[in-house]
C-alpha cells in the first residue's frame, strides 16, 4: 500500500464524461437511431421484470417491494450494454457543451434522434408484449396495471417526479463514469435505479413501455400518454441537467480556477 487514493477526482470523472459525450457525438445518425431503438426496447425489461414477479407474488405491500427489486433490469441491460438512453444524455453531451459551446447543434441532433427512437423502441416492446400474446395473461395484467398507475395523478406531480427521476439517472451515469469495473458499474446501476422504481419516480423511457402497454390494451388513451410523456421528459431533463451536469461543471470549474 502506497497510501495514494485510487478514487478518481471530480475533474477526472468530468473529463471521462466529456470524452464519452465527444465519442457519442461522432456517431452517425443511423448508429444513434439503431442504438436508441435497442435502448427503448431494452428498457421494457423494467416492466417485464416487475410485472412477472408481481404476477407470481400478488399485490401485497411485501410482494410489491420484492417485485421492484427487479426494476433495474432494463437499466442494467441498456447502460452496461452501451445502448443509447435519452436520460443519460442529459449528462454526457451536455457536459461537453458546457466546455465547448460549438457542440450545441450536434447535441440537439443527438437528443432528438435518441429520444425519438427510444420512444419507438418502447412502442415496439409494448406491441410485442400486448398484441402478440407472448406474455402470460397474469403478467400482461400486471404490466398494464403498472402503466395505468404511472399516468395517474396531476401533470405537475409527473414533472416534479420526473425531476427526481432525471437527477437519479444522471447521477447514476456520473458515478458509472467514475467506475472502472463492470461489476462495480452493475452495482451502481442497480442501487440507484431501484430507488427510481421503489419511489415510483417518472422516467420518460422506462415507464413508456408500461404505459404504452396500457394504451395498446385500451385502458389509457394515446393523448393521455402524450401529455404524461411531455411532463416526464421535461422533468427528467431539468433534474439531470441542473442537479448533476451543471453542479458538477460548477465544482470542476471552481477547482480548476483555484489551481
Amino acid at each position: 500500500m502506497n497510501g495514494i487514493s485510487t478514487r478518481r477526482t471530480a475533474a477526472e470523472i468530468y473529463t471521462s464524461v466529456e470524452e464519452n459525450g465527444r465519442a457519442e457525438l461522432k456517431r452517425t445518425g443511423r448508429a444513434l437511431a439503431f442504438s436508441g431503438l435497442a435502448g427503448g426496447m431494452g428498457m421494457g425489461l423494467t416492466g417485464i421484470g416487475v410485472a412477472s414477479v408481481a404476477a407470481i407474488l400478488g399485490d401485497s405491500p411485501w410482494a410489491q417491494f420484492v417485485s421492484m427489486l427487479f426494476y433495474p433490469l432494463g437499466f442494467i441491460a441498456v447502460v452496461i450494454g452501451r445502448a443509447q438512453l435519452f436520460t443519460e444524455n442529459t449528462l454526457y453531451p451536455v457536459a461537453l457543451v458546457l466546455s465547448e459551446r460549438r457542440h450545441l447543434l450536434e447535441t440537439a441532433k443527438l437528443w432528438t434522434l435518441v429520444f425519438t427512437f427510444n420512444v419507438i423502441g418502447a412502442v415496439v416492446f409494448a406491441a410485442l408484449a400486448i398484441k402478440t400474446g407472448a406474455l402470460n395473461p397474469e403478467v400482461t395484467k400486471a404490466l398494464v396495471s403498472l402503466g395505468r398507475a404511472a399516468v395517474a395523478g396531476m401533470l405537475l406531480h409527473v414533472f416534479w417526479s420526473g425531476v427526481i427521476g432525471g437527477w437519479i439517472i444522471a447521477l447514476m451515469a456520473w458515478i458509472v463514469s467514475g467506475s472502472s469495473f463492470t461489476i462495480g458499474q452493475i452495482v451502481v446501476v442497480w442501487s440507484l435505479t431501484v430507488v427510481v422504481g421503489m419511489g415510483h419516480f417518472a422516467h420518460c423511457i422506462a415507464s413508456s413501455g408500461e404505459i404504452l402497454s396500457a394504451v395498446f390494451s385500451g385502458y389509457v388513451s394515446f393523448a393521455t400518454y402524450s401529455r404524461w410523456l411531455a411532463a416526464a421528459t421535461a422533468g427528467n431533463i431539468a433534474g439531470g441537467v441542473i442537479f448533476v451536469t451543471l453542479l458538477n461543471f460548477g465544482q470542476v470549474t471552481d477547482t480548476k480556477s483555484q489551481e
